[in-house]
């Protein structure tokens, strides 16, 4: 399995960008997705996620601005990402796992995209 970001860019505070990750090989048993970011000197951070169910999950604070969701093939992520904020600057990651009993952790992925920066200012 092989996941490629993209969309990455830098922004004004304020304005939206929409992240896509293409997954390859991926094994029809992969059941979740996500969206996972990383600051300079912070901890990689769940954002949004997709269990097998097709339920999302965002963290509380991006709620109401991104929205996660996944082609029918599950092959294709995105993250829509809306009234950007300075905080929201960092690296961001796509992941796949098995079963994730919390689509949010970093925990239950085992596979990850080299990830796309997005730069508020």
């Amino acid at each position: 399995v092989q996941l490629v970001e993209s969309g990455g860019d830098s922004v004004q505070a304020g304005g939206n960008l929409r992240l896509s990750c293409v997954a390859s090989g991926i094994a029809s048993s992969t059941d979740c997705m996500g969206w996972f970011r990383q600051a300079p000197g912070k901890g990689r951070e769940g954002v949004a996620g997709i269990g097998t169910d097709g339920i999302t999950r965002t963290s509380d604070s991006v709620k109401g601005r991104f929205t996660v969701s996944r082609d029918n093939a599950k092959t294709t992520l995105y993250l829509q990402m809306n009234s950007l904020k300075l905080d929201d600057t960092a690296m961001y990651y796509c992941a796949t796992g098995v079963y994730c009993a919390n689509v949010l952790s970093p925990n239950e992925y085992d596979v990850w995209g080299q990830g796309t920066q997005v730069t508020v200012s």
